[in-house]
């Protein structure tokens, strides 16, 4: 049996964000605004640590894909079509990558991520959600 070379994380991070337009924290805001989805896949842990974004939809990276998937029986109301512009967020703009990518691959090719994540966010001053979080299931 023969094995495939190691291409570790660094090659896997910029294959996903390859020919992709990954939106600074104020382009995000104004995407959400303008009705894209945004998807934070941050643990409650990093959620509770760096506080929540206005508008956003907490879906865990566990169920990522049959939320967003309009085919799936487990997607949430949201997700009408492959269409949707989507955009994940993560605490510093890495596993959002991956995630990303994966929504691509499986259709949904208007998805992207935030450049810098979170972090990025509350280092521009952008507003942090006061409220309950939308948290899906």
């Amino acid at each position: 049996m023969t094995s495939t070379p190691a291409r570790g994380v660094q090659a896997l991070l910029d294959e996903a964000r390859m020919g992709v337009r990954r939106l600074l924290p104020h382009e995000v805001l104004a995407a959400a605004e303008a009705g894209a989805l945004l998807i934070d896949t941050r643990t409650d842990v990093q959620r509770r640590e760096q506080g929540d974004l206005p508008g956003a939809l907490v879906i865990d990276r566990t169920v990522l894909e049959w939320r967003l998937d309009p085919a799936s029986p487990h997607r949430i109301p949201e997700a009408t079509g492959y269409d949707v512009a989507v955009i994940v967020v993560c605490r510093h703009g890495y596993s959002s990558s991956l995630a990303a990518a994966s929504l691509r691959a499986m259709g949904l090719h208007r998805a992207t991520d935030m450049v810098g994540g979170v972090q990025a966010w509350r280092e521009a001053g952008l507003p942090m959600w006061t409220g309950a979080a939308d948290v899906r299931r």
